[in-house]
């Protein structure tokens, strides 16, 4: 094979699979270089072989080398601190044909370079390596068991992180796969996260296990773990009104209280507070802040009792929570209607009323009804057997275990049963109207439309029987029913006995002496009620015939009214209407006689007002044309006077402005001349320290011999080599000898323009 050769300039261009050794005279180590390449060879190095071609074992070939160079764990060639190639002097090496491949093997080739493939080789593929940084990592798989490239040992299946702290990028191996890209979890000091199936100190998942992680931190979850509810979580911030009940789920020790599962306990604001995973979060709970009119029902769930808390800032503890009083249907749209008082009372009165809508009931507030100015609200304790009445106006608050007493009152005309439902009772005074059929002892049968006034007598409350009086109101479920049944019996009684025609002659004292008798009112001792009048509004008859004939009667009685009207007041009229002309001709002849004279008076006051107006203009002119000529006089006067004293200013500021800056001036330049004279002086003084100070740390010797240096040091140099004098000359031109010292050590001259003389 032809011997490659440098250029003129020695410079070697090496192929592949070439290469050449270098030995650089100055350290006296020889280097390997390899190709493909260009070496331009420097003064100093020196070619001792090649380039040579690569040694190549072929298959089923192997080669014996002496003195094998050594290497370290990843096959690197070790150097000592000089540079030079370690060797093992005296041993043998066999190398063979690289590594041992069998047919269809698959393998990575990774090593940064130009890669030729070889007779037996194929390449599969071009893989681009995964670039890590600290957001991202690879989640990687074993195809099978092997040893990667950070020499551990992974079994088949087996999965594992690859992050930035292992490799800036990494390539995948044959053996393995890239399964997923995993982002960095970031917690900052408001989040926490627990994660599931952590990684222990073995490498492998803790199956059932459970791992705190609490910012601020950044980290990756390892393959197998998730977070629990599968998202980082921000901490409980407590506020001074906030509290979280906590469950124990494992056991341990919180301080100095021992916790076993199944625990439960509250942890109160103001704090930041983070569980553990001993615990978890049951409910997160806010303080209630309750008026003096306001409460809620609370339930403890160990005990079950229920008790109302009201007029107080309250937050449940880890026993109690909020119980909800429910209420029969009817009771829960009376209370939803309860903003209105007068709903249902035109029912009772025998009128229709429009039911009012509202929004549901919260269950777990303490039920609070107000109850109306003048009407009573009974409340029972079905726990106690007890029960109270509250007279209006006053705020009723429901108890746990109490509820409204409901009830159900006639309505309508006539009274029908259960027609108006109301949980208060309205003590009067008040009207209701009831219409019924009487009939006569002639029997004639007549429909009465009654209205009766009502109240209620109220007890003492200084009375020693207040409470059972109280009571009594409530006796009667259906009062309206009741009374309006008893004045009805009591009226037929009375109309039973009278023909129909005294009847209708006498009606109203019939109807009151069979009700009120010789009294003033009808009372009830039962519930305490009193009748206190009674109101006809019709009579008629039921049966028609009687009710046309009667009809007849009295309208031929309003016609004869009417006519005997009519005739009066047309005669009053025409009187009136003739008054009325009279003092209008009166009125016109009084009006015509004003006018004459109010004309008379305008036209003396026009003449003086004209000779007024022809007097007061030539006034008027005279004196506007003096005090015109006066302003313009004393206008020119001033307007002198103002342009002289301008002349004056601008002179005086004038002379001012120069002297001003003559003076700047002279002052500027003098601390400018100041300035440069002291610092002149200034570095003056620096210099001399600074060069006095050199001089003593120095020393004369010390000098002295840096003034000689160059020169001895050239001599000794010449005195190493061994001689005594040289010569060293181009053949016309002689050299120092100093300088030809230094041209032997480090000098470019060429050997063969130079011309070297020794002598002993």
């Amino acid at each position: 094979m032809k011997k490659l050769v440098p250029d003129a300039r020695g410079i070697f261009r090496i192929p592949p699979f070439y290469y050449l050794h270098i030995l650089d005279q100055s350290s006296n180590i020889t280097k390997v270089l390899t190709g493909p390449t260009t070496f331009v060879r420097q003064d100093n190095e020196e070619v001792v072989e090649g380039p040579e071609k690569m040694v190549t074992v072929p298959p089923n070939h192997y080669c014996v080398i002496r003195h094998p160079v050594i290497r370290d764990s990843a096959g690197e060639v070790v150097l000592e601190s000089s540079g030079q190639v370690k060797l093992r002097h005296g041993d043998f090496e066999v190398r063979l044909t690289g590594k041992s491949r069998v047919y269809g093997e698959v393998w990575l080739v990774s090593k940064p370079g130009a890669y030729l493939p070889g007779p037996h080789e194929k390449i599969v593929g071009t893989l681009t390596a995964h670039q890590l940084n600290n957001k991202l990592a690879l989640h990687v798989v074993a195809k099978q068991t092997f040893t990667d490239r950070f020499r551990k040992k992974r079994r088949a299946g087996e999965e594992w992180l690859v992050t930035e702290k292992d490799a800036e990028s990494f390539i995948p191996d044959v053996y393995e796969e890239v399964k997923e890209s995993v982002s960095v979890t970031i917690l900052t000091n408001r989040q926490f996260c627990i994660i599931l199936d952590p990684i222990g100190a073995d490498g492998k998942n803790q199956f059932g296990s459970k791992k705190l992680v609490r910012g601020e931190k950044e980290f990756f979850l390892h393959p197998g773990e998730t977070l629990e509810s599968g998202k980082v979580q921000d901490i409980c911030i407590l506020l001074e009104d906030e509290a979280v009940v906590l469950r124990a789920i494992l056991p341990f020790t919180d301080g100095d209280v021992q916790r076993t599962p199944g625990d439960r306990w509250m942890v109160k604001g103001p704090q930041d507070f983070c569980p553990t995973v001993e615990m978890e979060i049951v409910s997160r709970r806010k303080a209630m802040p309750l008026d003096e009119n306001e409460g809620v029902y609370i339930r403890n769930v160990k005990t079950g009792k229920v008790r109302a808390v009201i007029g107080e800032t309250y937050i449940n503890n880890q026993d109690e929570e909020l119980y909800s009083k429910e209420l029969p249907e009817q009771i829960e749209k009376l209370l939803a209607a309860a903003q209105n008082p007068l709903v249902g009372r035109e029912k009772l009165r025998g009128g229709e009323s429009k039911e009012v809508t509202t929004k549901p009931r919260d269950k777990t507030r303490v039920i609070a009804y107000q109850v109306p100015h003048n009407s009573a609200v009974q409340v029972f304790d079905y726990k106690s057997k007890v029960s109270r009445v509250i007279f209006g106006p006053d705020l009723v608050m429901l108890g746990p275990d109490e509820h409204f007493t409901q009830l159900s009152l006639s309505g309508g005309q006539p009274k029908r049963p259960n027609v108006v439902r109301t949980l208060d009772l309205s003590l009067g005074p008040d009207f209701m109207t009831d219409v019924f059929t009487v009939e006569t002892s002639d029997h004639a049968r007549l429909s009465l439309q009654l209205c009766y006034n009502w109240q209620f007598e109220l007890p003492a409350s200084d009375s020693p029987t207040y409470k059972c009086d109280s009571e009594s109101l409530f006796s009667v479920p259906d009062f309206v029913g009741d009374a309006c049944k008893s004045i009805a019996s009591k009226i037929r009684g009375a109309v039973a006995a009278v023909p129909f025609d005294d009847f209708h002659k006498h009606s109203a004292r019939i109807i009151n002496e069979s009700i009120l008798g010789s009294h003033d009112s009808l009372h009830f001792p039962a519930n305490r009620l009193r009748i206190t009048n009674i109101d006809i509004q019709s009579v008629e008859p039921v049966d028609q015939r009687t009710r046309d004939s009667l009809m007849k009667s009295v309208q031929l009685a309003i016609e004869i009214t009417t006519n005997s009207q009519e005739a009066t007041a047309r005669h009053e009229a025409e009187r009136l209407d003739q008054e009325a002309m009279g003092r209008l001709e009166r009125q016109k002849l009084s009006d015509e006689a004003e006018e004459e004279k109010s004309r008379l008076e305008l036209l003396e006051l026009q003449a003086i007002s004209a000779a007024v107006e022809s007097t007061g203009q030539a006034i008027a002119e005279a004196q506007s044309r003096a005090e015109s000529m006066k302003i313009e006089g004393e206008a020119a006067v001033d307007q002198a006077k103002l342009a002289a004293e301008a002349q004056n200013i601008n002179a005086r500021a004038e002379l001012h402005r120069i002297t001003s800056a003559r003076k700047s001036e002279l002052e500027y330049l003098q601390s400018t001349n100041e300035l440069e004279i002291s610092k002149k002086q200034k570095m003056a003084d620096i210099e001399s320290t600074r060069f006095q100070r050199m001089v003593e740390e120095l020393g004369p010797l010390n000098i002295a011999a840096i003034a000689t240096s160059g020169k001895d040091n050239q001599v000794k140099m010449l005195e190493a080599l061994g001689l005594k004098s040289t010569l060293i000359t181009d053949g016309s031109t002689p050299l120092n000898l100093f300088n030809t010292a230094k041209g032997l050590i480090g000098g470019t001259i060429s050997t063969s323009d130079v011309k070297i003389g020794l002598a002993e």
